[in-house]
């Protein structure tokens, strides 16, 4: 079983702005409202991708009993732990016109360290051998950046497998707790090194440093440049497609859905890049934090290309 973690869901507004302009009105074309976070938006990915998960973290108010309600519409398995306060909104800006995407997010409520124990408590009682376990998204206020590697090191005497998707100190504890997988970009990596990476061979060094810190597998996202998927002794890199792009909202979410159950199948290294790669691109290819057609994946894998990378 796949469990997803949301430690700071929210409600994703998504407003359609042709030609958005700053310090200027702006009329909005249309307006879609979808229950969000990372790990919230990963769940619903895997559902359709016919697989199963149970979505763990905190909600509350208004917002939480919105997303509550569309996961039980949508039968995905879900054991959220209630909070006083209300979740956040996170804004999503579309520009047809110009194409761009503009993220306006809210920090989220206060959460507790107590609330934190609960949620470690649920996670631990859930996992087995058999499980797979995605930690992604921001850190809400109230908890420490060291959150995540607290409960990487809560589980992991469970022989779990463990997909670690976060950003700046969050993502550098993260690894030190030596997670499975973990899925950074490029200038995430950069940030926790300190250095700057200009090609491909030079990215494959900084993971095989991350590699060397007990992780698996290290997958970057490289937007419409593909992806790149290191191993102790493989890297592999499938190269991007181009497409109509509609929305980058939750291109990573997606990608880290199709890699979790690339982990639960047992799929080989090569065939979980290029389905990773595929579900990423396609999820592009909608509005919103839409999921992708399955049909449409299913065409895509086979005109991703991969190469291996040779240093």
């Amino acid at each position: 079983m796949i469990f997803t973690v949301t430690l700071n869901p929210a409600l994703d507004k998504t407003l359609c702005i042709p030609n958005f302009s700053i310090g200027q009105v702006n009329r909005v074309e249309s307006l879609r409202v979808d229950a969000g976070g990372k790990g919230i938006n990963v769940s619903k990915t895997i559902k359709e991708l016919k697989g199963e998960s149970t979505a763990l973290g905190f909600i509350g108010g208004k917002n939480g009993g919105f997303i509550k309600e569309y996961l039980d519409s949508i039968e995905i398995r879900n054991d959220f732990i209630w909070i006083n306060n209300e979740i956040r909104t996170n804004i999503k800006i579309v520009d047809t016109i110009n194409n761009t995407f503009t993220d306006i997010n809210e920090a989220g409520p206060i959460v507790s360290e107590r609330d934190l124990e609960k949620i470690k408590k649920k996670l631990f009682d859930y996992v087995d051998e058999n499980s797979v376990v995605v930690l992604s998204g921001s850190i809400p206020n109230g908890l420490k950046s060291s959150t995540y590697k607290n409960i990487i090191q809560h589980v992991l005497p469970k022989n779990v497998k463990i997909i670690l998707d976060a950003e700046g100190d969050a993502f550098i504890y993260g690894i030190k707790a030596s997670p499975y997988l973990v899925k950074p970009n490029k200038f995430e990596l950069e940030n926790a090194f300190d250095i700057k990476i200009d090609n491909d061979l030079a990215l494959v060094e900084v993971c095989r440093k991350v590699v060397a810190m007990g992780v698996e597998y290290v997958v970057v996202s490289l937007g419409e440049n593909g992806s790149l998927m290191v191993s102790k002794d493989k890297a592999l890199k499938a190269k991007g497609l181009k497409v109509d792009v509609k929305s980058t909202v939750g291109a990573g979410d997606s990608m880290v859905a199709a890699l979790a159950l690339s982990i639960e199948k047992n799929y080989e290294m090569d065939y979980a890049l290029r389905f990773a790669a595929a579900t990423s691109t396609a999820n592009v290819m909608t509005e919103g934090t839409q999921t992708a057609e399955y049909e449409v994946i299913k065409k895509l894998i086979n005109e991703i290309e991969i190469e291996e990378i040779n240093i």
